[in-house]
């Protein structure tokens, strides 16, 4: 009795399967071409709050500047000492002083240090200047000069001299060179005499010196053979360096 019922049922499972509609392979290559396959998305990082490298690190202060007043007023100074540093122009380079390329104000002359305003010369701004005696005042005012130094000491006339005979420096003139022998303090901090004195020295101890002639040309040929030679032993010394 099965054998019956089971024959029409396995004919129309046959005849399904037969008439299914399978698509096409070009159809089915199109729809797997249209289909996108994307990555797998990372996980979203947040960047850190402190940078790590760089001056981030290294933003400790640095030493300080040393800005400020090195001299107070009325304070002895000698040519070259620095008596304001700062940044900026808050004071103004005076009398006797000068300004170098970071601002900083140095003395000119020897003398005494003074603070102050000049409102003829310009009404806001303040000044720094050095003045040679202790009771000298900044500013001289209108039509007060400047005093300079000039590193000569007055003297008298000797009654036999002749005001402006014009002999020599020193000689019967009114300004003479100070100190013994003519040996003066002069730039530098040298003791010694001036050019013009050295320069006599040969005429005073009584030795003839030759006359040089620009047309006496074996001399002009010794001196450049000597200065040849003394170029050609200076070069051989920087080779052995």
């Amino acid at each position: 009795m099965l054998h019956p019922r089971l024959r029409p049922l396995t004919s129309l499972t046959t005849s399904s399967l037969t008439t299914t509609t399978h698509p096409p392979l070009p159809s089915l290559l199109l729809a797997l071409s249209r289909l996108t396959l994307h990555p797998p998305t990372p996980p979203s990082t947040r960047p850190a709050s402190h940078a790590s490298q760089g001056r981030a690190n290294k933003a400790a202060p640095g030493p300080g500047k040393r800005l400020g007043a090195k001299k107070g007023d009325s304070e002895l100074v000698v040519p070259g000492n620095i008596i304001f540093r700062q940044r900026g122009t808050h004071w103004f380079a005076g009398e006797n002083c000068g300004m170098g390329r970071d601002h900083t104000i140095f003395a000119l002359q020897k003398g005494f240090v003074r603070y102050y305003r000049d409102p003829e010369r310009h009404r806001e701004r303040k000044f720094i200047g050095v003045v040679f005696e202790r009771g000298m005042q900044l500013p001289r005012g209108r039509g007060g000069g400047r005093w300079r130094r000039v590193g000569m000491e007055g003297r008298e006339i000797d009654e036999g001299g002749k005001e402006g005979s014009g002999e020599g420096e020193g000689e019967g003139s009114e300004v003479v060179k100070g100190g013994e022998a003519g040996v003066v303090l002069r730039p530098g901090y040298q003791y010694r005499e001036s050019n013009w004195s050295i320069g006599r020295a040969a005429e005073r101890a009584g030795v003839k010196v030759r006359v040089y002639n620009p047309k006496d040309r074996f001399l002009a040929w010794r001196k450049a053979n000597v200065r040849k030679a003394r170029n050609a032993e200076k070069r051989g010394l920087r080779r052995k360096k």
